[in-house]
């Protein structure tokens, strides 16, 4: 590497250094350390290795980065800003300011560049893990011998919380798995974290652990651009595993009384402190200053070129491969057929049939329909149905099938998920038990908050699952899913409304979580109406009352059935009832006021819901004086007809209530 290169960089280096003290400092709030620690990384990644065009941002053939130890959010935005993308000094100056578009931790939706949300530790390595997974898929299916499409790789950056944190032992093992030789993940090693030094809390073989994984470890000093240009370069060439890169460094680099030390990490350094580190560090005593030869260089790489370069491959490719270039198409626009909902409401389907079976049809249709779809399940698909029965699965060095096996790997499988979606041409879905979504929360939480079209298949919706008993029997699951913003929630209770769920998922432009049972469910004629006047209201009326109601049942899910039950024994005894379907809270919430007002305003009555849930947020409904027929305790291991009983879960129970 010739010498004036390493004095350029040398230079970046120390510019994202003053960048970053001077925003976290200006904002007297944020991370420090890394920016400062992993500068010299910084600047050979981004000036020397990666390939991305910042005119572009979703150049399909570009390199990924991707910060997992989110905290140092200012590393990535200082190079986000210097090399061209559109982020301008201001909003640098900005950091962590109401509407900024530099917030504390990368957001996938607000920053130009992110290429996923990030903040809390570990996910950025599970997401790289997706990203990776998906480009190897687009490889697979759209690559041939004479034009490569995806030649991408991933880069992450990690640190010892991220290390430390489960989730990304549980999709490091499976990237190793699988052999993902597009997937680098850069170990920010500098025995330091929030707390103190790591040998407090970590002392681990972790080389040895990513070599039992089965990724190549290599090793680097990240202040020695030789070093570094080493390592990545012979990853660029030729990387037949996923890579594990331990970089060397000092956290907090520059500070000549912090540097090494936990202080480094979390908080403003001070004004003195970045008067002296700056002297250290040869650089000018102005806030925000970049120097002209940092902009020139920047300026002069060749970005633009290497898209064209490709687009002119893409051109080629498209004229020998037409159908190909057909489906490339279908899988960027992501199109629903226009007949879907006709096309949905036409599958055959036995009656009755449990909520996961019914899916599980849906899927076989819609896989065949959208080329985009790809699915997994957590060692669950015999029982959470997820299996698209006529495509393989995915398994090293074959990536043609579109069926993901994840393992035992909850979390890992829901944040992999997102990185898929963030390859811009996949629409994946994920599937395990309800009460297993815990282990998922805050994966799905991340989803949520950056808007990733994702959709969750959860099974086993109830203590009605049965002799598994309470450690399997979800209760507050689905108000803890409900409390989530941005999650559509949608507990369909027959195979019609099974059917418009998907229709609803595949609508929204954001996360979905459709809670299905394990039960047979009977299907009703009253829930035979369009989406549109059905399950897309998220509630609607299963039965109308002829005159003023003396009782409202509402229900979701398997409970709906049972209210018409009811409903049918009051009337008998002359009782004038109303019952509402109400799948899904989200939509019904966005519903005109004029229809909420039709559905549940006026004098309607006592007011009752019936769920096999918790009671939480059903109040909002029911009022302070309702009835929630609901389970506010854990369940027990025991046939369903005798939980039904136990928990009041049949007619005569609920009409002695009432």
């Amino acid at each position: 590497m010739q010498s004036n290169l390493k004095k350029i960089l040398g230079q970046i280096a120390n510019t994202v250094r003053g960048l970053s003290m001077d925003a976290v400092q200006k904002a007297n709030s944020g991370h420090p350390g890394l920016p400062m620690g992993c500068a010299e990384l910084g600047a050979y990644l981004w000036g020397c290795q990666m390939r991305y065009n910042p005119k572009n941002p979703g150049w399909k053939n570009r390199d990924y980065f991707i910060l997992s130890a989110g905290h140092g959010s200012m590393w990535l935005y200082s190079f986000l800003h210097l090399t061209g993308y559109s982020l301008s000094l201001e909003e640098i100056k900005r950091f962590r300011q109401l509407h900024s578009l530099t917030p504390g931790h990368p957001e996938y939706h607000i920053t130009e560049g992110v290429e996923v949300t990030t903040g809390p530790l570990g996910q950025g390595v599970a997401n790289a893990v997706g990203v990776a997974l998906g480009l190897k898929i687009l490889a697979a299916k759209f690559n041939t011998k004479e034009f490569p499409l995806f030649t991408n790789k991933v880069f992450c950056l990690a640190g010892d919380g991220c290390i430390m944190e489960g989730v990304s032992s549980e999709a490091s093992s499976f990237a190793g798995h699988l052999g993902l030789d597009n997937l680098i993940i850069i170990y920010d090693s500098n025995n330091i974290c929030l707390d103190g030094p790591t040998f407090e809390c970590l002392s681990e073989d972790t080389k040895s652990r990513y070599k039992a994984y089965g990724f190549e470890v290599l090793e680097a000093d990240a202040y020695d651009f030789e070093s570094m240009d080493k390592v990545f370069s012979s990853l660029r060439k030729e990387q037949k595993k996923p890579a594990f890169v331990i970089a060397h460094t000092i956290i907090g680099k520059g500070s000549p009384n912090k540097a090494g030390t936990h202080a480094a990490h979390g908080s403003a350094l001070g004004e003195e402190e970045v008067r002296l580190s700056k002297k250290e560090l040869a650089i000018p005593d102005t806030p925000f200053f970049i120097p002209k030869e940092v902009e020139a260089f920047f300026a002069k790489l060749e970005h633009q070129q290497k898209e064209e370069a490709w687009k002119d491959l893409f051109m080629k490719w498209a004229k020998a491969n037409p159908e190909l270039a057909q489906e490339f198409i279908r899988m960027e626009e992501k199109k629903l057929p226009e007949n879907l909902e006709e096309e949905l409401v036409n599958i055959a389907m036995k009656n009755p049939l449990a909520g996961r079976n019914a899916s599980q049809n849906v899927l076989q249709y819609l896989s065949k329909s959208l080329p985009y779809l790809y699915g997994g399940s957590a060692d669950l698909s015999g029982s959470d149905m997820t299996m698209m029965k006529d495509y393989p699965i995915l398994a090293p060095e074959n990536f043609k099938g579109r069926n993901v096996k994840y393992g035992v790997r909850e979390f890992a499988m829901s944040a992999i998920t997102n990185g898929l979606f963030c390859t811009g041409m996949i629409l994946p879905y994920c599937g395990t038990f309800l009460t297993f979504s815990d282990y998922m929360r805050n994966a799905i939480r991340l989803a949520a908050l950056s808007k990733y079209h994702v959709i969750y298949q959860f099974t086993h919706d109830s203590i009605f699952l049965g002799e598994d008993g309470p450690t399997h029997q979800p209760i507050e699951h689905l108000a803890a899913l409900r409390a989530i913003p941005n999650l559509q929630v949608i507990r369909p209770g027959d195979n019609r409304e099974v059917k418009m769920a998907w229709i609803a998922a595949l609508k929204y432009s954001g996360p979905t979580a459709i809670i299905l049972s394990r039960q047979a469910l009977p299907e009703l004629k009253e829930t035979q109406v369009p989406y549109n006047e059905g399950v897309g209201k998220g509630a609607y009326l299963l039965k109308k009352e002829k005159t003023k109601p003396d009782v409202t049942l509402m229900a979701a899910g398997s409970e709906i059935s049972l209210a018409m039950e009811v409903a049918a024994r009051l009337e008998g005894m002359g009782k004038q009832v109303r019952v509402i379907s109400f799948p899904c809270w989200d939509l019904f919430e966005k519903q005109p006021q004029e229809y909420r007002q039709q559905i549940l305003g006026g004098e309607i009555g006592k007011r009752v819901c019936i769920e096999a849930g918790s009671s939480f947020g059903w109040a909002k409904y029911i009022g302070s004086d309702g009835i929630a027929v609901c389970v506010d305790g854990f369940g027990h291991s025991a046939p369903i007809k005798d939980l039904a009983k136990e928990f009041g879960f049949t007619a005569d129970a609920i009409i002695q209530r009432l």
